[in-house]
């Protein structure tokens, strides 16, 4: 009998080492095999980071997107150059909308679904931009510095949209407090025919109303028209002292022409998104502009230091301007951003990347963003355009 259960123990023996070895192989091959494939993050692979903008570059308001376009690109280049955000190149997809919203939308449904870019950055325009909003909203992507101060992208509150420019309602308080500061208290308006124009018109209207004042007349003008005589006519006949000229440039040239030839000696106030400085060089002169950045020939300023020499590295044709400058500190913005949201980028950490921030520091320049406020800025200062050649004195 105990010869029998030897026997049995003797053939149990081996068939245990191999139900023990099928173990053990299983063991190790289970944690060999890699996990469950899970969706990677839009827009981000091993060596980049995919950010789309939609601006418009073929249109007559073409000058100043593209140079924005040129800062963004000189502060990126830069960061490139230095290896990048967690050793990611940033990579940036342009795409044109000629200032028409529904240009923007497609461009906008392309990033996304096509290109899967990351985060969108810098979309130019009020209409336009609002035309991107449902499919922001639906893929839940982040938009970066859009070049646009209407209250429409910042109220309601979005989680989504970060501004680092004023509002036009910031600027509409500069430019009224200066006319009325200067006894151009009887004021007109021209406002470009759209959510753009009637957004800074009410900007407008509540800054003269907390001086206790009123626009003598209000004149709307399509965006892209340059048939400006009943416009001029209508405003010339209210003799105005101070004129706001609240639309996008097409408009500009015909109406500061029209409104010379019948004799009109209104002090002309724009924007800063009015590209102004395009004027031809006999409408240039002691034309007033608000603007969002700092005085890009300002030195003083370490932001401007490091604007310059981006400049000065990244062009071959050295130019400053305010537009660039905007693109520039958009673009530091975005890579702070981005390169606290660690070397494993979520479009969720790049938010709370932004809002826990607090304070951005760029050098004697700061934004502020929190979980409540994604309004970065609120700087604006009054410049003129002076002269033939259109330079800005502030």
């Amino acid at each position: 009998m105990n010869h029998r259960n030897d026997k049995q123990n003797a053939q149990s023996r081996p068939e245990r080492l191999s139900r023990l070895a099928i173990a053990w192989l299983s063991l190790i091959a289970l944690a060999l095999k890699p996990p469950p494939a899970q969706a990677s993050e839009p827009g981000i692979s091993p060596r980049a980071i995919l950010i789309g903008q939609s601006a418009p570059f073929s249109s007559a308001s073409s000058g100043i997107a593209k140079r924005f376009r040129q800062g963004a690109h000189d502060a990126f280049n830069e960061v490139n150059a230095h290896g990048g955000i967690h050793g990611r190149q940033i990579v940036m997809i342009y795409r044109d909308d000629a200032y028409t919203p529904e240009k923007t939308r497609k461009n906008t449904e392309h990033f996304l679904r096509r290109d899967n870019v990351f985060a969108l950055f810098g979309y130019w325009g009020t209409p336009t931009t609002q035309a991107a909003l449902p499919l922001i909203e639906k893929a839940r992507a982040p938009l970066i510095a859009p070049t646009t101060g209407a209250q429409i992208i910042r109220e309601p509150f979005n989680k989504l949209i970060f501004n680092v420019r004023a509002s036009y309602h910031e600027e509409m308080e500069v430019l009224v407090k200066h006319l009325v500061r200067f006894g151009k208290d009887a004021i007109a308006i021209v406002y470009q025919n759209d959510s753009f124009g009637l957004d800074a018109l009410e900007g407008a209207k509540a800054a003269l109303q907390r001086l206790g004042l009123k626009p003598i007349i209000s004149v709307p003008i399509d965006r892209n028209s340059s048939e400006t005589d009943e416009v001029a006519r209508q405003v010339a006949l209210s003799k105005p002292k101070g004129l706001l000229i609240l639309t996008a440039y097409p408009p500009i040239p015909s109406l500061i022409r029209k409104l010379r030839e019948r004799g009109s000696t209104a002090q002309i106030m724009t924007h800063s998104n009015s590209n102004a400085q395009n004027l031809p060089p006999n409408l240039r002169h002691s034309i007033g502009v608000s603007q969002v950045v700092p005085y890009p020939w300002n030195a003083r300023l370490d932001l401007i230091r490091d604007y310059q020499s981006a400049v000065r590295k990244q062009d071959q044709q050295v130019m400053y301007d305010f537009a660039s400058l905007e693109g520039y500190i958009a673009a530091r913005v975005l890579v702070q951003a981005l390169d606290k949201a660690g070397a494993n980028p979520t479009r969720e950490k790049l938010i709370k990347s932004l809002e826990s921030s607090k304070e951005v520091d760029l050098g004697d320049y700061k934004l502020t963003f929190s979980e409540n406020n994604h309004n970065g800025s609120d700087f604006v200062q009054l410049t003129f355009l002076m002269g033939e050649n259109g330079a800005y004195i502030h």
